[in-house]
């Protein structure tokens, strides 16, 4: 067998031991007899795992006590539309940065609930920078100020945090989490789908502060009430269990690479590899402001857009999939989460090298 690197924006790669010991526990988890998709939700086995799995993320993001962990389903996407109805508490406005695709998705489906006050955008630089904060219009009156850490899309990313002027802060990490260190503390909801750097498709998280529970109206069905997921341990319905199982596997392997402030460093010297080779290339081009360049989606472009095709096929046969860049802006991007390895992504900088070469 012979694995390629995989580039994916998502579902991406995986750290090749956790599909090892998935695979190993694939018939029996320990001495329980059964496979984990097998296993009931409620019963003491699947307890382990699900007690680890916050155990290790509370550990990992150092997540106050004062804050609830949520794994819930339907995507980052999902909570686009359940972050107001939960958070409103009787307001009528909440306050947007717009900064890329994700953020524009994110206004579009919150303007059903309330009227969004876009307080700063990024659009007419067509989201290849971040607005200067001096310029941001934040309405007091909003519920909440919510951004997009990290644009998976057009590859811009936040450098720091946003001053929210004393709104709960709420922040769409689903490409950047787990690969830099946050204090959570500063924030009143983080949401993130794990099909990044967290684990696959189909598990979403919600770290949501305390206060911000228990403001949902009835009309908000209990799956998706914040404050009812809380109580019984985002288990109203049954969860997807062994997508829980695999999340935690991977995060016990970031515990053992050193946990979030040694992969950030691995995830600096990546980027900074990536970006010095397509910056010194007369061929490749990245369009994003030097300081909010994504550590984790590297868009490009190749200055003769009828080498995209060549560019795509001759990486494939090179073993390095999933790089053609997303069909809203086209080119290139390499997405470099923390399961891709430095030999990938030297991989990838030696290919671009010798295809510059040779066109």
């Amino acid at each position: 067998m012979s694995r390629v690197y995989n580039f994916s924006a998502g579902p991406s790669a995986f750290p090749e031991s956790v599909l090892q010991q998935a695979q190993q526990e694939m018939l029996e988890w320990r001495d329980s007899g059964m496979s984990v998709m097998e296993m009931s939700h409620r019963g003491k086995h699947f307890s382990i795992i699900a007690e680890a799995l916050e155990s290790d993320l509370r550990e990992l993001l150092a997540i106050p006590a004062n804050y609830k962990v949520l794994f819930l389903q339907g995507g980052a996407s999902a909570q686009f539309s359940l972050i107001p109805q939960n958070l409103l508490n009787g307001k009528s406005k909440a306050s947007y940065i717009k900064t890329g695709a994700w953020s524009e998705k994110a206004i579009s489906d919150a303007q059903v609930y309330c009227d969004v006050q876009v307080s700063a955008s990024s659009e007419g630089s067509k989201f290849t920078t971040i607005p200067d904060s001096a310029g941001w219009q934040i309405d007091e009156q909003s519920a909440y100020l919510h951004y997009t850490s990290n644009e998976t899309i057009h590859g811009v990313e936040f450098s720091d945090v946003p001053d929210s002027k004393g709104l709960p802060l709420v922040c769409d990490m689903s490409s950047n989490i787990l690969s830099r260190s946050i204090d959570v503390s500063r924030y009143g909801l983080i949401y993130s789908g794990a099909q990044k750097n967290m684990g696959p498709a189909g598990v979403t998280i919600v770290i949501v502060r305390d206060d911000l529970l228990g403001h949902a109206p009835k009309t908000v069905p209990p799956v998706f009430n914040y404050a009812e997921q809380a109580e019984n341990g985002s288990m109203l319905n049954t969860p997807a269990t062994y997508n829980w199982y695999l999340t935690g596997l991977v995060l016990q392997w970031l515990k053992a690479q050193g946990g979030v402030a040694a992969i950030e460093q691995r995830n600096i010297a990546k980027s900074a590899k990536l970006y010095q080779a397509i910056d010194k290339s007369s061929l490749y081009q990245n369009p994003v402001d030097l300081p909010f360049r994504s550590r984790m989606n590297v868009p490009f472009i190749l200055a003769n857009t009828e080498l995209d095709k060549a560019f795509i096929a001759a990486s494939e046969a090179n073993g390095l999939f999933e790089l053609k860049g997303h069909r809203s802006v086209g080119g290139m991007r390499a997405s470099i989460y923390n399961a891709m390895p430095e030999a990938g992504v030297q991989a990838l900088i030696d290919f671009m090298a010798e295809f510059e070469r040779t066109h």
